[in-house]
């Protein structure tokens, strides 16, 4: 695999990552305490991750909102 295609590869890893930790999130409440990161760069780094999951299980609940193949039980 070419150096590009284990970019792509990895980095769609890190979103799903992302992702599940967004679920699981909205699910039980729990998050990663970046309070505690000393490290600006690094907090803002992991707050950005975090967003992009969030970003995405967004995206994916307004899919499957309007999408026929998909309906709400309560």
């Amino acid at each position: 695999m070419s150096f590009v295609g284990k970019l792509v590869h990895y980095a769609a890893d890190a979103v799903l990552v992302s992702a599940v930790l967004a679920g699981i999130k909205r699910s039980t409440g729990l998050t990663l305490a970046t309070h505690r990161i000393e490290n600006d760069e690094v907090r803002n780094a992991v707050n950005k991750f975090l967003g992009v999951g969030e970003w995405v299980v967004d995206q994916s609940i307004s899919y499957m909102s309007t999408s026929s193949y998909f309906e709400r039980k309560r």
